[in-house]
């Protein structure tokens, strides 16, 4: 029903986005894209890439006037970079030896993705698997979010945790629904902090964190929340695995690279407790219908969003390039080396951050169309009245 593809190196001439099955007449604004764009440039421990790349889309396709067409969308992000590696990156010409890569960094796709696709130069590897590709999806997302704030959808995002520096959460803050109200004006603040922290001190403690990092050449990882406020009851089904809204959000979360954990509501909290203390009561009221009082399920229950805000939470592992690199093996000469040291963040959580917020709200995109879809958004519009 929706479908979005990126292509594109990190130091190609740009990177391609196109996203098929967006209605007609959706209303966008180019300058909210470009927004998202430089949240995601922004966050303290970002690298020097920042500094020269400014990132703005380019349409190229499926929109005129200010609105979809109903036919594909495409885009293009340049890099700016590109003027420094033309010669390196150039798709028919030699490229040149200087910026060939034989030592893979422990943690990144670089060894497995040499063998894998029978490379004598890992930068081929490295080019594709960088985060450099989150823009597009950063994007692509921001145009489905101003398609779901048509109805009343919106997304947000907060980082948790920087190495073991943590935001000290307030349980009943976060998973009573009476405070949700409260809590979305608290997240929507976190552009104001460096580290998209909502809380003052933690976020002294995070900085101080990062720049001991930077100093000893290392790099930390940590984690974010993303809340997605205003879903229908109903996206997702049970009916078939696949088909499960806490799977397909699961699934594209961890697609972001350098995630390696993803978790819904209280879920790893929640393993600690007894059953009458996890499950979220229910209770109607007239007017309002079913509702609950507390959210710990994460706004998902049976693999289907039961109306409640979905919270999801992030895991993301220290970036693999390091400014002290660790052992390796040269993949001609088989001999140790130190690992190939690329330009790159200290910390890039608060920026994932930003991802994972594009990326979420993708995935609710493809589901509420799966459910209310049509062609134009007024078809869809009167659908999504219906079911409410």
């Amino acid at each position: 029903m929706l479908r979005i593809l990126t292509a594109g190196e990190s130091h190609g001439r740009g990177l391609v986005g196109v996203i098929e099955g967006l209605p007609s007449n959706v209303p966008l604004k180019l300058e909210l894209i470009n927004q998202d764009l430089r949240r995601r440039q922004q966050g303290y421990g970002r690298g020097g890439r920042m500094k020269i790349e400014k990132d703005q889309i380019e349409v190229m396709s499926g929109i005129r006037g200010g609105k979809t067409l109903g036919s594909p969308i495409s885009f293009v992000i340049n890099n700016r970079d590109y003027d420094n590696w033309r010669e390196h990156m150039d798709p028919f010409q030699e490229n040149k030896e200087e910026r060939r890569v034989t030592r893979p960094r422990p943690g990144h796709a670089d060894l497995t993705g040499q063998m894998k696709y029978n490379f004598d130069d890992i930068r081929n590897v490295l080019e594709r698997s960088s985060a450099r590709e989150t823009a597009v999806r950063t994007a692509a997302g921001s145009i489905v979010k101003q398609f779901l704030k048509c109805f009343n959808i919106e997304v947000y995002s907060h980082v948790v945790s920087i190495g073991d520096v943590q935001l000290n959460k307030n349980s009943n803050m976060f998973f009573d629904t009476q405070n949700s109200d409260d809590l979305v004006k608290l997240i929507k603040k976190a552009d104001e902090s460096p580290v998209r922290c909502i809380d003052q001190e933690t976020e002294a403690a995070m900085i101080q964190a990062i720049d001991e990092a930077k100093a000893d050449g290392d790099s930390l990882g940590g984690v974010f929340e993303v809340h997605i406020t205003g879903v229908p009851v109903g996206l997702g089904s049970y009916v078939q695995w696949d088909r499960k809204l806490d799977a397909k959000l699961s699934y594209a979360l961890m697609s972001i690279q350098g995630i390696k954990g993803v978790e819904i509501g209280e879920g790893f909290t929640n393993t600690t407790k007894p059953g009458s203390q996890v499950h979220d009561e229910i209770y109607h009221q007239e007017g309002q219908g079913y509702h609950r009082k507390t959210n710990f399920a994460g706004g998902i229950e049976g693999g289907m969003s039961n109306g409640e805000t979905i919270i999801l939470r992030c895991g993301m592992k220290p970036i693999p390039t390091l400014y002290k690199p660790l052992r390796t093996v040269n993949i001609h000469t088989k001999e140790v080396e130190m690992a190939t040291v690329e330009r790159s963040d200290t910390c890039a959580v608060p920026a994932a951050s930003i991802v994972g917020e594009m990326v979420a709200i993708s995935v609710i995109g493809e589901e509420f169309m799966r459910k209310f879809g049509g062609d134009s958004l007024e078809e869809i519009m009167k659908r999504w009245k219906d079911y409410i």
